[in-house]
Parts: C-alpha cells; structure tokens; sequence
C-alpha cells in the first residue's frame, strides 16, 4: 500500500519538490492531502494531477472557490478551509507523513498536532523548532513520530548520523556539528557595501531556488542562524558545539565530528528533492531526480569563516540561543516583520538585524514554559518590531 503523505505548503518550492518525489514513485507514494496557503488557483492545479483525499486552503476566503473548482473538474477531493481544518487533517488518519512547509509561525499548530499523532514528519519549517523546539520534541518523543529534518544542512546530519533501531537519529559519540552556509549572493561584501542593497538582489540566491524571505534569510544569514536553533534541539547539541563555515559551492551540506577524530560530510547537488526522498523513503534510499555529483566537474571546495561584523544575524542567533527561553522567539518574530518590510521597500537591508537586535534587548528572555508563552512572546516582538519600524519612517 502506497504511503500517504500530506503535504502542507504544496504550492511552495518546497511542496513543489516534494510533489516532483512523489510523482516518480506512483506505487509507493501518494499525495493524499495537499494545503495552500492562499493561491486557489495553483491548489486547484495540483489536485488536478495528483487527485488527493483532501485540499485545503488557510485563507477561509479561498473557501467557495476551492469547493466549486473541485466539483468542476470532477474530483472527488473534498475541500477544507482555515488553520484549524489543516491542524485536524496532519493529524488524521488519511495521512502517514506529514510534509510540514508552511513558512513562519503559521505552520506551528499543524507540525505540533503531526508530531503528537505520531506521523513521520518532514520538518521544512525552521520556525517550529525555532519558536517551540523543545516543546516539538517532546510531542515528537511523546507520540512515537519521526523527525526527518529537510533542511539540506539537518538532513546531511541525520544521515551521516545514521539512525537507532527507532529511526531517532544515533548521536553516541557525536563531538561537534558544523553547518555550511552558501554565504548568500553576497559573501565577501563589507557591511558598507550592503547598506544600498536592494529586495532583488538579496532574493537572487546564487545556489539555491527558495521563496523570497528564506532568500532573504540567506542573504543575512539569519537562515543559518535559524538553522543553528534548530541543530540544538534536533541532535540535542548545545551551541557551543555548533559551528558554521561558509561553503560557497554548496556542495558539502554539513559535516558532523565525533570523539575519535573521525569526521563524517554528506555531499550532494544543491536540491531539496535529494533530502526530501531521504524524509520519504528513510531508512531505504528512492530515486529523487538529482543526478549524482561529479567532484572532478566541479574540481574545488572552499571553507572559509563567517563574517559577523557584515552579517551579525548569525551572531544574534546565537546569542538567542544562549539566552535561551524565549529569546529564539523573539529573534524570529522580530527578523519576520523585518524582512516582511525590507521586501516591501520599507526598510533598508541593514535595517533587518538592527531591528532583530533592538527587539532582544528590549524584550528580555523568560522561561518558555508553555506554547500560550511562547506565542505570546512572538506576538509581542511582531508588535515591538511594528511599532520601532512605524516610528523610523519619515
């Protein structure tokens, strides 16, 4: 019987690869759930070729056009709307894996209820783990799921990692972590020479085709610092045992060191199906599409430190980290807002870790109890980094 997996983002790049996976291996895959977050029209494309058990849009308005499209191209797909519907459906039992690509705060609820059902879930959504890592976790350990991170940089991890009889990624005798980082269209660049960049230039990722904020992320290197976050609570790593080196040809997606000196690299063609047919068919290897790499092509590999003074987010994550709480909360909230308004024209470049670090001072870290405390201090930080940004315009 074909796995059935739902897939939360499908009109996303990264529902987009994944749906690419999907489609080579009719037998043994099947979209049976596909969620947008507005764009009825691409949703109504999709169910148009993959037939899913169910469609579902957030946006409640897209309601009536969603159901009357489904009935017009004669499908027997139902049509659900809202955040609460996608909730119920990553949790119900017409799906076996949980893509989980919604971007931001708003996949939240959807990962958590997948990761206590129990569901094999594919985590493209940094911020759930960033806002709420230990609580995932716990839901995740709780409910019996597996966590298969799609980040390049996470699944090069759990796969140098290997697993436990469980599927739980083995970290006995793991020393350090080290993440690559493309650097970002604009690696080499001094803080002077970003003051004037400009939306396009940041979302022109020179490796890598992502939506504009993660783009952007990239271009800050906030992603990486997000991405930090994340290995803590994945691998259960603190932060000092995490290390970042700017790897621009993107080739080696991480390397993991353990206690006897041995130090293990994932290499790969920089694309996301190759970590999504890891998610999907873990612990078999499927055919994902990318073609394998020829390291003679591409004849070289560089390494080199991050600059932290031109790009201070990855040093503000850290700090984020260490602080602990919810401060990584507060980080992403507040570089959401920013970099929501930088590609709006509203803020300049380096106005996004300016504001980042404004928020962090001004909103102290407590403990993060609970997701009501959580959610409370991402709201908190959106409206703190709203009204700084409302106040700066002239």
């Amino acid at each position: 019987m074909a796995m059935q997996v739902a897939v939360l983002g499908a009109t996303g790049s990264i529902g987009t690869s994944t749906l690419d996976v999907v489609a080579r291996h009719p037998g043994r895959l099947r979209a049976s759930v596909l969620a947008a977050g507005s764009n009825v029209d691409a949703l109504l494309d999709l169910c148009r070729r993959f037939e899913p058990l169910h469609a579902a849009i957030a946006d409640e308005a897209g309601y009536p056009a969603l159901r009357d499209g489904l009935r017009a191209a004669g499908l027997a797909t139902r049509a659900h709307a809202g955040a609460a519907a996608i909730e119920q459906l990553a949790a119900g039992e017409d799906c076996d894996t949980v893509v989980a690509a919604i971007v931001g705060a708003a996949g939240l609820a959807s990962t958590l209820a997948a990761a206590r059902a129990g569901k094999r879930l594919l985590l493209a959504n940094k911020e759930s783990l960033v806002l709420a890592g230990e609580l995932l976790m716990h839901a995740a350990r709780e409910g019996g799921a597996l966590v298969v991170p799609v980040d390049s940089e996470h699944n090069a991890i759990f796969q140098c990692l290997g697993c436990n009889p469980d599927g739980t990624p083995a970290t006995a005798g793991l020393a350090r972590i080290q993440l690559t980082a493309s650097g970002g269209p604009f690696r080499g660049r001094s803080r002077e020479e970003l003051a004037d960049v400009t939306p396009a230039q940041a979302v022109a990722h020179p490796k890598w085709s992502m939506g504009p904020k993660i783009s952007v992320d990239s271009a800050t290197l906030m992603n990486k610092g997000l991405e930090v976050i994340e290995a803590h609570h994945l691998f259960g790593m603190p932060g000092e045992r995490i290390g970042v080196l700017v790897h621009p040809q993107s080739l080696v997606h991480s390397l993991v060191e353990f206690t006897d000196g041995s130090t293990l690299a994932q290499l790969g063609l920089p694309d996301m199906r190759t970590a999504l047919a890891v998610g999907l068919g873990w612990p078999e290897r499927i055919r994902s599409g990318v073609g394998g790499l020829d390291l003679l092509q591409h004849g070289r590999l560089d390494f080199e430190r991050p600059d932290l003074d031109a790009f201070p987010c990855l040093r503000l994550a850290f700090e984020a980290l260490e602080a602990g709480g919810t401060a990584p909360a507060v980080l992403n909230a507040a570089n959401e807002v920013a970099v929501s308004c930088f590609l709006q024209g509203r803020t300049g470049f380096l106005d996004i870790p300016a504001l980042v670090e404004d928020c962090l001072q001004a909103l102290p870290a407590a403990p993060a109890d609970s997701l009501e405390t959580l959610l409370d201090a991402d709201a908190r930080a959106r409206a703190h980094a709203s009204d700084r940004i409302a106040r700066a315009r002239p």
